[in-house]
């Protein structure tokens, strides 16, 4: 997710997953990979844990902006947490109330769906939870007005409940779909922050 502030130049990108070596390259964790490899692809440093934010961090430079990267280690269902330290960390609401803030698609959360076929995403913008305990979370936390969301999706071929599939890891014939989504992902993130949402939703919906 990110907010553009106007007099800061900054984007901020909220990636979702659980932390911890149980949960590494699961099925829920398809927020944090896009994140990895977004960070790794444009040179930024490693993600280091901020406890302030409850989230583990990484700030660089993209096309001359501010960005950064955040992974909240609250845990899925609790990730509305971090993401209103964050808030309330750059005192969004006093900003905007004082017309010292602009901010451009407001929101945005990099997520797993179970609704999508593995190696497909979509980006929407004021939708509701769609079940999704995380992006739920969030909402309750923060509210869903201008809330855009990067869903990848990770729906196994199996007739599985959903419980179930976010916490399993990619089979073989997979991995490739999962990194061209994270791909994906990562340019739609570029065109986000480059050209704004009409035109990746455009490229990539």
């Amino acid at each position: 997710m990110y907010f553009y502030v106007l007099f800061k130049n900054m984007f901020i990108i909220i990636g979702l997953g659980n932390p911890g070596p149980k949960f590494k390259n699961t099925r829920h964790n398809a927020g944090f990979l896009a994140l990895d490899k977004f960070a790794e692809k444009n040179s930024f440093p490693d993600f280091e844990l901020k406890k302030k934010y409850a989230a583990k961090i990484s700030e660089g430079n993209f096309c001359g902006q501010t960005v950064l990267l955040a992974k909240p280690q609250t845990f899925m269902n609790n990730s509305g947490k971090a993401v209103k330290k964050i808030i309330d960390n750059f005192k969004i609401g006093e900003l905007i109330e004082n017309c010292k803030l602009k901010i451009e698609n407001c929101i945005i959360v990099v997520h797993d769906d179970v609704d999508l076929p593995v190696g497909k995403i979509k980006i929407s913008k004021d939708r509701g939870s769609a079940g999704h305990k995380g992006v739920e979370s969030i909402i309750k936390a923060v509210g869903n007005e201008n809330l855009i969301r990067i869903r990848i999706g990770i729906a196994s071929q199996n007739d599985e409940k959903a419980e179930k599939i976010v916490l399993k890891k990619f089979i073989r014939q997979e991995q490739n779909l999962i990194d061209r989504a994270t791909d994906k992902a990562c340019q739609a993130l570029d065109i986000l922050i480059k050209n704004g949402l009409d035109e990746a939703m455009n490229q990539y919906n």
